[in-house]
């Protein structure tokens, strides 16, 4: 959520930000500030109401010691408690109001962004070159089908399209990419979490993807009670929850966090060339990283978060670009997002594994997460997230990149010790 106070300042900065990301929300703007100056204007009027009615309580007593008639002053106090109701009605009204427009509007994308969508993302560096072969490569449905890695068939057959089943080596394989990646993030100190997988509403209002985006999550209905809840679409979702609602003092910052979980995702489901396999899915697994941070150490926690992922891909010999994405590529909350993109050769196209993004203090002000900071004031703190690493492209990166002439798959060394083999065949 964006503070009003710098709508109410500045407010054609917050519509060029959001015309950056091609959407327009000048009306929106006027609208919110429209409201805001009723808000106020009615806020100065219960105020003076309010202190009009404590002077004439506080007359009574004095009236009725002096033996003074208080019936017309009671009845005056009657009347302004009736306006001071009404008042307070319309007041909430135009809160709740105000409350729905703003969050309506994204975050305002960081001021050295490109302007538009995926055609001006940049890329900012390379890892490796792309492999090449000296024999006539598989795609990675075929090698994985062919070395009993993956079922997609009965994938399909017990949840649907956009589902498989580990088998064997590849869930073996699945399972050494989330111990390496946990391993890594304990080394470097951030703390494990495995948090619930059903969320409330509130988490989903915090992370930002609601109310804009409800429709784009599993909701589960418990059929007993009014108890409804949605499975997580990504660990940040649950991890920029943790501290809502609390004040963290200057030592407790930054928290480092990370969580493995599945993630949960309505709008898989395509059935383009370019998805096929492991590449989309309802359902794959994830290492998240979250961190809190005071404001000015937000440009460094976001460097860190983007060398952790990278550090994780080229350990595990990839070739991947970095991107820089557009402001209109950058999700809803976020006001900077790299994407770590690696190689599927049998695609020719480049599919991010991970995603580093700075939401600012967007996500802090819906969770009302603050610390106290070394002058005592209370400041919103600064969320960051990025995966390290989604594995169902990781998977189909690993065996394309390292297939061999006889069908074979070499396993990269970092992973060896946790599969205890160096080959699949």
């Amino acid at each position: 959520m964006l503070d009003i106070k710098l709508i109410r300042s500045n407010p054609e900065k917050i519509k060029a930000g959001a015309k950056k990301r091609c959407i327009d929300v000048d009306a929106l703007v006027d609208d919110i500030l429209k409201i805001d100056e009723e808000r106020r204007d009615v806020t100065g009027k219960v105020e003076n109401m309010k202190a009009e009615q404590n002077a004439a309580t506080k007359k009574i007593p004095q009236m009725k010691k002096a033996g003074e008639d208080t019936t017309q002053l009671m009845a005056d106090l009657k009347a302004l408690s009736e306006k001071i109701k009404a008042a307070d009605g319309e007041l909430g009204e135009l809160e709740e109001k105000q409350k729905t427009l703003l969050l309506s509007l994204p975050n305002m994308p960081d001021e050295d962004l490109l302007e538009g969508g995926k055609e001006n993302n940049k890329p900012l560096r390379f890892y490796k070159e792309q492999p090449k072969f000296d024999f006539e490569p598989k795609n990675h449905v075929e090698l994985c089908e062919s070395l009993g890695m993956i079922d997609y068939q009965r994938g399909a057959k017990l949840a649907g399209a956009g589902s498989w089943v580990y088998r064997g080596m590849g869930a073996r394989m699945e399972w050494a990419l989330l111990n390496f990646f946990i391993s890594e993030h304990l080394k470097d100190g951030y703390e494990l979490i495995l948090p619930p997988h059903m969320l409330n509403y509130e988490c989903g209002y915090v992370a930002g993807q609601f109310p804009k985006f409800t429709d784009e999550v599993y909701w589960i209905q418990n059929p007993t009670s009014n108890d409804k809840k949605f499975m997580l679409p990504t660990a940040e979702t649950a991890l920029v929850n943790l501290h809502r609602d609390e004040v963290l003092t200057m030592d407790e910052l930054p928290r480092k966090y990370i969580a493995y979980t599945p993630c949960y995702r309505r709008e898989a489901g395509s059935y383009r060339s370019e998805e096929r396999g492991m590449i989309r899915g309802h359902q794959f697994n994830k290492v998240e990283m979250v961190q809190y941070t005071a404001p000015d150490k937000s440009d460094e926690a976001f460097a860190e978060l983007v060398g952790k992922a990278e550090k994780l891909v080229q350990k595990l010999g990839l070739h991947y670009r970095l991107s820089k994405l557009a402001a209109g590529d950058c999700s809803f909350s976020m006001a900077r997002t790299y994407d770590i993109e690696v190689w599927i050769p049998s695609m020719e196209i480049y599919k991010e594994v991970s995603s580093a993004s700075n939401a600012r203090d967007y996500q802090a002000r819906r969770g009302n997460v603050k610390f106290r900071g070394e002058d005592k004031k209370l400041q919103f703190v600064h969320t960051l997230n990025a995966s390290g690493l989604a594995t169902s492209r990781v998977i189909p990166a690993l065996v394309e990149q390292y297939q061999n002439a006889d069908g074979s798959v070499t396993v990269p060394e970092v992973l060896r010790p946790f599969m205890g083999c160096d080959i699949i065949k």
